[in-house]
């Protein structure tokens, strides 16, 4: 029997590899107006308001980081740079190789697999485009729930999607907006995923405190399920 009945997993930078923003970005700056390096402060300091849905929708959340610089695109001008963005975050999207391998392998296993992602409404839009998206039995996006890891509801939302209980979960992140500690605070069993690329992971509110158990790929969350091994609680030196 599998050690646990479903795995969850963080997707920036545990499901993808590093993320950084690619020069696509500057499109979006173009298009509204905006020197690319005060939108990318920008996007960086309101991270949390956009990523729990609090500016609206995303013409609204542009709308909104406009407003912060004095800049006033027209409609047909936000609705492009919208389109923009989301061209921009699957640019950036890069999956792991052993991403795809990994989750089928959960599942033939019988163990069902969810996302729990702090996003902005540029994930629902592209992740179904992705190898990963027929692999995952639930996809709990904070800009849809209204919440940010490390809030209860964001683990909780994955629990009752899948109809299991918290204690009956593995959580597997990267460590940003705290997910590990706070994956552990509602019951389940959480491990940090620290592969060498993350030295340059974009990540906010990161878990650096953290002590607990710690895995270098993801094939090893298979193998975490099978034989609950010993597993290494020392971050890899990258």
């Amino acid at each position: 029997m599998p050690a646990y009945r479903a795995v969850l997993f963080d997707f920036f930078g545990t499901l993808t590899r590093s993320v950084q923003r690619s020069s696509a970005h500057a499109t979006v700056a173009g298009l509204l107006g905006c020197p690319a390096d005060l939108l990318a402060d920008l996007l960086d300091r309101s991270y949390y308001l956009r990523a729990s849905g609090r500016l609206g929708d995303p013409e609204d959340t542009l709308r909104w980081i406009c407003e912060q610089v004095g800049t006033y695109p027209s409609a047909a001008e936000l609705r492009a740079a919208v389109d923009a963005r989301h061209a921009a975050v699957a640019t950036d999207t890069r999956l792991r190789p052993d991403a795809v391998s990994a989750l089928r392998g959960l599942r033939d296993r019988g163990v069902r697999t969810a996302l729990v992602s702090d996003c902005t409404h540029e994930l629902p839009a592209v992740l179904p485009k992705l190898a990963v998206a027929p692999l995952l039995d639930a996809r709990v996006y904070s800009v849809e729930v209204g919440r940010c890891k490390p809030d209860p509801a964001m683990y909780l939302t994955a629990c009752g999607r899948l109809g299991v209980a918290p204690d009956d979960c593995l959580y597997v992140g990267d460590g940003g907006s705290q997910e590990l500690s706070g994956a552990q605070r509602t019951g389940m069993t959480a491990v940090q995923l620290a592969a060498p690329d993350l030295a340059g992971h974009l990540a906010f509110n990161v878990d650096r405190s953290w002590r607990g158990p710690v895995l270098h790929s993801l094939s090893e969350v298979v193998d975490l399920v099978d034989h609950t091994p010993e597993v290494d609680h020392t971050p890899e030196l990258v």
